[in-house]
């Protein structure tokens, strides 16, 4: 009598249940993907600091090949050395085979969340850098003793304890963002009008830690659009899209922001939904991958995520369509430019930025050496591995200085607080691409921030 396979009858081993649940786990198609070439390590961040094959983007794919075979347990190596990728996506632009190593990572980061349990302290902080950076109304209330102790730094006692706190705090105090009350609580207009005949109408994603924090940057993007032929909408009660969420693998926040954002920003009637953060505009231009299967949303988050650009393709489109409306005034400067890699790897943003930055008479754009290659702000991964994040800050700040720039441009702010953080030169200035635009088309002094 025939046994069937699998039995105690046979030779063939049992199949071991996966490691992962039935929640998006990895989908073996694109595991299968990768053929262990090697094109993505020199571009892997953690491959160059450490040399350690689990921490390529190849030996993570193999990790998590072993946990689909239920080979191995997500807790212990697997959590690590997935939470020491900084989700750059360097290696998905490196890749001669088409590896859809995002989609990879974001389908096993939230497996972690949900499956592996942190310790205490780790789990207290990722709660409360997440009970804060995507809430603006609280962004607020910490910008005020925030604003009362950058003015207390500067006492030698002060400076003394702050070089004795531990990795993490250590980390989040000198990250922290140049503050002023009053642009912590600026208010962006609900409408400006396009400068002249109307080419365009947006709105405008003005963000958590960007509005408050980086507010200058949103009154010159909405100046520059304007000058530019577009009427630019900044719907008051938007929140926050769920880009630090996603990137962290906490889905269901994440989906729930993203629902909110599509729902707010719909019903305004625009030609795109612009974004001048790197890190928000990749997300938002995978909500309908984020939602697709959700029947109510799937079609709703596909067509929002058509109209998302960012800032420097719509001022790119344009300058390409009849050429700049505004007249630019010169700027002499050496200008390097960092490619965000939210922006350059994800979205595929390169060329645009640079364009519009040429458009600005006398600059001299330059490129920095090891361009593909992370600077270790990557959302909230300079707050959660502060040596890592480091020793990459202090490689993309030589990068930078090779180059000997009178200003530095990038188009994310956390890239902009970690350039300045390791860069460390008050001389130099550490601007958003537009907000030099905006300094030549109404000019003035270009700005230090």
């Amino acid at each position: 009598m025939s046994t069937p396979a699998g039995s105690a009858g046979t030779n063939l081993p049992a199949a071991r249940p996966s490691s992962f649940d039935a929640r998006h786990p990895p989908e073996r198609d694109l595991l299968d993907d990768c053929v262990h070439c090697g094109f993505c390590l020199p571009t892997c961040p953690t491959y160059q600091l450490w040399g350690e094959e689990m921490d390529s983007p190849r030996g993570r794919i193999y990790l998590m090949d072993l946990a689909k075979n239920g080979e191995i347990p997500l807790a212990g190596p697997f959590t690590e050395h997935i939470d020491a990728c900084l989700g750059c996506m360097a290696c998905v632009t490196a890749c001669p085979s088409g590896v859809q190593y995002d989609r990879l990572l974001e389908s096993v980061r939230p497996q972690i969340e949900r499956n592996v349990a942190r310790s205490r302290g780790d789990r207290l902080f990722r709660e409360a850098i997440f009970a804060l950076f995507p809430y603006r109304r609280r962004l607020r209330v910490a910008a005020l003793p925030g604003a009362l102790y950058q003015r207390l730094r500067t006492i030698p006692a002060v400076r003394r304890l702050t070089a004795k706190l531990p990795g993490r705090l250590a980390a989040m105090e000198s990250l922290l963002p140049p503050v002023t009350v009053r642009e912590a609580f600026a208010r962006l207009p609900d409408r400006t009008p396009a400068v002249g005949e109307r080419r365009a109408r947006v709105a405008l994603l003005s963000g958590c830690v960007q509005d408050v924090f980086f507010h200058r940057v949103n009154e010159a993007t909405v100046r520059v659009l304007a000058a530019e032929g577009c009427e630019v909408l900044v719907p008051r009660d938007q929140h926050c899209c769920g880009a630090l969420e996603v990137h962290a693998g906490r889905e269901d926040p994440a989906l729930r922001h993203a629902r909110d954002t599509i729902k707010r920003f719909s019903a305004l009637h625009v030609d795109h939904v612009v974004t001048n953060v790197a890190g928000c505009g990749s997300s938002m231009k995978e909500y309908g991958h984020l939602l697709a299967d959700e029947p109510a949303w799937a079609d709703r988050a596909a067509a929002f995520s058509a109209k998302v650009r960012d800032v420097h393709e719509v001022l790119a489109d344009l300058l390409a369509d009849g050429g700049p409306r505004a007249p630019r005034h010169p700027v002499r400067a050496r200008v390097a430019y960092h490619d965000a890699c939210h922006l350059g790897h994800a979205q595929r943003v390169r060329e645009q930025p640079r364009a519009v930055l040429r458009s600005i008479p006398d600059v001299e754009v330059l490129d920095i050496p090891e361009a593909a290659l992370c600077c270790g702000s990557a959302g909230i991964y300079n707050l959660l591995n502060p040596e890592a994040a480091g020793e990459l800050g202090a490689r993309k700040a030589a990068n930078v200085r090779a180059v000997a720039p009178d200003v530095v441009v990038t188009a994310n702010p956390g890239c902009l607080l970690q350039l300045g953080r390791h860069l460390d030169d008050p001389a130099l200035h550490l601007l958003h691409p537009v907000q030099l635009l905006d300094a030549s088309i109404r000019n003035v002094p270009v700005p230090r921030r």
